[in-house]
């Protein structure tokens, strides 16, 4: 089983994700957290920002994910994902896929921008920056999307809605 949070920086992918493991933890002992920040940071951000680099971590990302999936590992993945044919390989590789997207306004995320890109970006600070100068595109066939109305109800909420989703969606592929 992979979960898939796709969502721009500042929508709450980490948050919703970290307490979905934990949640998910009562019901399977084998469930990690792959957050895309912390795995750029593992992977030393060796590809970098640019699409090109995005397009390496995507992969990277949706290999290891795959790599978990053979040794039974269930997955909560917290990523960007611009990516719609590496949305398309999960859905077609993993043994079960459900993608969840979290659909937050720019308005919000630039409030939330709790690391400053989107403001850096806009003064030409930093560049490759999702959103401003890199296309976000909606993705293609999510399974659940969480709305910024959603997600004025406290975490825990929407994390209890995600669970009440995930029996209906979750058959293993033959």
């Amino acid at each position: 089983m992979i979960i898939w949070l796709i969502g721009m920086s500042g929508s709450g992918k980490t948050t919703l994700g970290e307490l979905l493991v934990k949640k998910l933890r009562s019901q399977y002992n084998n469930i990690v957290f792959l957050d895309g920040d912390i795995m750029r940071k593992l992977w030393g951000d060796s590809p970098g920002h640019d699409i090109a680099g995005r397009h390496i971590n995507a992969q990277r990302i949706s290999h290891l994910c795959k790599f978990l999936d053979t040794q039974n590992i269930h997955v909560v993945a917290a990523v960007l994902s611009i990516f719609p044919e590496w949305q398309r390989w999960n859905r077609e590789h993993f043994s079960s896929y459900f993608e969840i997207f979290l659909d937050i306004g720019m308005d919000t995320l630039k409030k939330r921008d709790t690391k400053n890109l989107y403001k850096q970006a806009e003064k030409g600070l930093l560049c490759n920056v999702v959103g401003i100068d890199i296309k976000f595109p909606t993705p293609e066939n999510p399974d659940m999307i969480v709305t910024e109305e959603m997600q004025k109800n406290s975490p825990e909420l929407v994390v209890n809605y995600i669970m009440e989703q995930l029996p209906k969606n979750l058959e293993q592929k033959e």
